[in-house]
């Protein structure tokens, strides 16, 4: 069987399948494990790599608007490395390959390759996608094992969370500049974590928000994983986000409770990392309770009041 996956989160459910071997062509994004980053290529992004967070966010809107691709196929290498499978996603259209071009794509192709499609909304979708390649890999057998590893993980950390004496009052951020709120499966991280995500619900899509919206939340923690971005490139929003109205009101930037976390390799990915968010978030909201497994880089825990008033930026 060879595998060509279109998103970063579907290579790492091949790799954490043990199928590893049969990838043939990833995306541009596509970095996790280390491995992949030097299989061929087959996409390109539309968007400049340089653009401020607000400049992605307006193209973004104006080339959904207008039905314009965000992301490039690579037809001639495509053509070349001959997939029998090809694994996409129909979730978001800011996130990978337009489901349309895809098909499309797969119609022109030698062969007329399979295109698997994964919609996860939910933690018990992601590990469902598990079962969902495996089949159409042609390895059935390679998911029960991979599935229960990462459960353990999970009722793991939710079993820890039943010790927590109080739950903090959290908002997760996937965008900055404008504010988005979380959204799918990220609420139900938080509650596994042992608290509450007060502005999100679980399989909910993110959505713009007013800044006002998460003042009048008063979040005890903000937690921010930006999607796509690594912690150093969110810290560049960072002075932004602290000269908003009402910054130093909010609970959680009074009480030094504010976190960075690299939304781009864990929050943002519908995979097998999602567990490892799950284990992040847990250690950042209650570290005596749970412990973070050895991997995984800790969420960075931002001095607020210094970055508010301009003193000693960024830790």
């Amino acid at each position: 069987m060879r595998i060509v996956s279109l998103l970063p989160s579907a290579t790492e459910v091949v790799c954490e399948l043990g199928l590893g071997e049969s990838l043939v062509g990833v995306t541009h994004e596509c970095d996790y494990p280390d491995f992949v980053s030097a299989l061929p290529k087959v996409t390109r992004a539309l968007i400049p790599h340089d653009a401020t967070s607000l400049q992605i966010d307006s193209l973004v809107r104006e080339s959904l608007q207008a039905r314009k691709a965000l992301y490039a196929l690579d037809m001639p290498e495509l053509e070349r490395l001959r997939p029998d499978l090809i694994i996409t996603q129909a979730l978001c259209d800011v996130c990978a390959v337009a489901e349309a071009d895809v098909a499309a794509a797969a119609a022109s192709l030698p062969g007329r390759p399979k295109v698997l499609n994964l919609e996860p909304m939910s933690i018990g979708d992601v590990l469902e996608t598990l079962a969902t390649v495996a089949n159409a890999a042609g390895a059935p057998a390679h998911a029960k094992a991979a599935i229960r590893r990462l459960r353990t993980r999970i009722d793991a950390v939710a079993e820890r969370s039943r010790k927590v004496a109080g739950r903090p009052r959290v908002v997760v951020l996937e965008w900055l500049d404008p504010p988005f709120s979380c959204g799918h499966w990220t609420p139900e991280l938080v509650d596994l974590a042992g608290a509450d995500e007060v502005i999100s619900r679980p399989g909910q899509p993110s959505r713009t928000l007013r800044w006002d919206e998460v003042v009048a939340a008063r979040p005890d923690v903000l937690f921010i994983a930006c999607c796509g971005f690594s912690v150093e490139r969110t810290l560049v929003d960072l002075p932004g986000l602290a000269a908003r109205p009402g910054w130093s009101d909010l609970p959680a930037a009074r009480a030094d409770q504010v976190f960075v976390t690299d939304g781009n390799a864990y929050f943002s990915r519908p995979g097998p990392r999602l567990v490892d968010s799950l284990e992040i978030l847990a250690h950042a909201l209650h570290p005596a309770i749970h412990p973070l497994p050895e991997g995984p880089r800790p969420a960075m825990r931002i001095g607020t009041r210094q970055l508010a008033e301009g003193r000693a930026a960024l830790p």
